[in-house]
C-alpha cells in the first residue's frame, strides 16, 4: 500500500495514506481515548475564520518566520499545554481548534506537479483501522462501495478548511502589505520574583501605533473586508498571555527567567 509523500509532515501527522474504498473498505473511525496527541504542543495553527472563537480562550499571535501564520498559544514555553489534565484530557467548555478537531484526516496532494488533492489519514494515530465499532468509511459491497455520509462529512470540513487556509493565507498578505507586523515581545513579572521579569520573543503580532497611523482609506479597506474585526481580535486576545503564564505557574511549568526565549 503506497504512503503518500511524507517529507516535512504536518503538525501531528506522522505519516500519510491516501483513502480509498479498495484498501479501507471495511475500516471505521473510533474515538481518541484523550488529547495525548496534543499534549505536549503550546501552539496550534489557526485561520481567520476562528479569531473570534479563539480569543476567548487563548493568545492568537503571528509565527515569527518569513511567511508567518495565526497560532493559538494553549502554553507560553515548548511542550506545555496548560489545556491539558493529568489524565490527558482536553479542558472542558474551551474553544476546540479546528486544526486540532480535523485530524487524522487531511487533505494532501499526491503528487507534487499536480494541484490535485486527495482524502488522507494518519495510520498511526489508532483510530483509523478494521473495527467493529466506530464510522464507517465506507457502504455497498465489492465494486459498489462507496464513501458513507461520516467520510463526505469529514471530506467537507476538510475542504472547508482549506478554503479558510486560502483566507488566512491573503489576510497575512495584507498585513504584510501593511507593514502592520512587527517582532513580538511579553514581559511578565511575578509577585515574588519582581527583579526577574519572565520575557517572551519569537513571534510577530500586529504594531498597533502603525495601525492608528494607518490612512483612513486603509482602514475603510480594512474594515469592508472584516479584516479590522480580525486585526482587533488579535489584539484584545494578547491580554491572555497572563492568563496563560498565570496557568503554568498553577501547573508548576515555568522555566525560570533565564531559559524564556
Amino acid at each position: 500500500m503506497a504512503s503518500a509523500p511524507k517529507p516535512q509532515l504536518p503538525l501531528f501527522y506522522n505519516d500519510l495514506l491516501p483513502l480509498n474504498s479498495r484498501d479501507h473498505g471495511d475500516f471505521r473511525v473510533t474515538t481518541f481515548d484523550d488529547a495525548s496527541f496534543i499534549a505536549d504542543t503550546h501552539a496550534i495553527p489557526l485561520t481567520v475564520d476562528e479569531f473570534v472563537d479563539a480569543q476567548r480562550n487563548y493568545p492568537i499571535v503571528f509565527t515569527a518566520n518569513d511567511s508567518p501564520l495565526p497560532i493559538a498559544l494553549m502554553g507560553l514555553n515548548e511542550g506545555v499545554n496548560t489545556f491539558i489534565d493529568g489524565e490527558n484530557k482536553l479542558e472542558a467548555g474551551v474553544y476546540v481548534p479546528a486544526y486540532i478537531r480535523r485530524y487524522p484526516f487531511i487533505l494532501a496532494k499526491l503528487q507534487a506537479n499536480s494541484e490535485d488533492m486527495s482524502l488522507c489519514f494518519d495510520p498511526k494515530s489508532g483510530v483509523v483501522k478494521q473495527a467493529d465499532e466506530g464510522h464507517a468509511l465506507f457502504e455497498g459491497e465489492g465494486d459498489e462501495k462507496k464513501a458513507t455520509e461520516y467520510t463526505n462529512n469529514v471530506l467537507e470540513f476538510c475542504r472547508r478548511f482549506e478554503e479558510s487556509g486560502q483566507r488566512t493565507k491573503a489576510f497575512l498578505e495584507k498585513l504584510t502589505e501593511l507593514d502592520l507586523l512587527m517582532d513580538g515581545e511579553i514581559a511578565i513579572t511575578r509577585n515574588d520574583m519582581p527583579e526577574k521579569p519572565f520575557v517572551y520573543r519569537g513571534f510577530k503580532m500586529v504594531d498597533e501605533k502603525k495601525l492608528r497611523e494607518l490612512a483612513t482609506d486603509k482602514v475603510e479597506e480594512l474594515n469592508k473586508s472584516g479584516m479590522l474585526m480580525l486585526i482587533h481580535a488579535h489584539l484584545f486576545s494578547m491580554n491572555l498571555m497572563r492568563n496563560i503564564f498565570e496557568r503554568q505557574t498553577a501547573q508548576g511549568k515555568v522555566p525560570m527567567p533565564e531559559a524564556n526565549t
